[in-house]
């Protein structure tokens, strides 16, 4: 429904774009783009083991020109070692928006299971089992280096207001990293 949507949205501004829907674990590219972009989770670190995040970025990588880059945000592994990760979705909560229960999360793996309920485009209620993983910066530096990357950053994210300028901290629930090869 989200392709659906953007389609919809793109085609009343007019704009011509493909959107096109894989497994991020298994993507077909291989050196076609100049830039990866993975925004608000999409897709890592939101698998069920760390082996399947690391496909999600092997594929991203493989997609990209011998000098590309790659932008994305993750979970920040610092967040949760200050604060509750259940309380901080309860705060979030509005009107249409998604709701969080049943947090639990585990320091052994930093992964936060939950109950993630929210409603679709056509009004259907959904429920998922949720099982997200928090990156810490030397977890995302490493498995990036791993894969060849040459220069890594790694900002906080401010949701909907991403800067270079903004130092990642333990307030920050996601974190913003731009790398390149």
């Amino acid at each position: 429904s989200q392709l659906a949507r953007a389609r919809e949205k793109a085609g009343k501004q007019n704009v011509r774009i493909e959107f096109l829907k894989h497994d991020a674990r298994h993507l077909p590219f291989i050196d076609e783009y100049d830039l990866v972009i993975m925004l608000c989770e999409g897709g890592f670190p939101l698998m069920e083991t760390d082996e399947m995040n690391y496909e999600i970025l092997k594929n991203a990588t493989r997609a990209l020109k011998k000098r590309g880059k790659i932008i994305f945000t993750t979970l920040n592994g610092l967040f949760p070692l200050y604060h509750s990760v259940e309380a901080f979705c309860a705060t979030g909560a509005q009107e249409g928006s998604a709701t969080y229960r049943s947090n639990t999360f585990d320091l052994m793996t930093f992964r936060d299971h939950n109950i993630t309920e929210f409603e679709d485009d056509e009004g259907n209620k959904k429920q998922l089992q949720c099982n997200e993983r928090y990156y810490v910066p030397s977890e995302i530096t490493w498995l990036l280096k791993s894969l060849g990357y040459k220069k890594i950053d790694i900002f906080g994210a401010k949701l909907g207001a991403f800067s270079r300028n903004d130092r990642l901290t333990t307030e920050d629930f996601e974190m913003l990293v731009v790398a390149e090869k």
